[in-house]
């Protein structure tokens, strides 16, 4: 299934802070058409910990939007977007 969160939003801390607070999902990163990174949890603080560099690889390979889907089955999800979409800084599924 592809991915669901087609709005792209700029990875600055205002358009992170924006989200509603405890959003829980799947987020992508990733810089122009480049998918860089497939998380889960909460949206919100996870790509506030990543915008302050709590992964070397998102770092580096500096990402320029995101978008998320709200969705309760977030392992599944995570897995299926991780083999569909083979991100730069999680290639493992699991």
């Amino acid at each position: 299934m592809p991915y669901k969160g087609q709005s792209r939003f700029l990875f600055r801390r205002e358009s992170i802070e924006s989200l509603r607070i405890n959003t829980m999902g799947i987020y992508k990163l990733y810089r122009d058409a480049l998918c860089i990174y497939i998380g889960k949890g909460d949206i919100r603080k996870r790509l506030l910990e990543h915008l302050n560099g709590d992964n070397p690889c998102i770092t580096r390979e500096a990402p320029n939007y995101w978008g998320f889907e709200e969705i309760i089955n977030m392992d599944e999800r995570e897995k299926q977007l991780i083999r569909e979409l083979d991100p730069v800084c999680n290639k493992k599924v699991g």
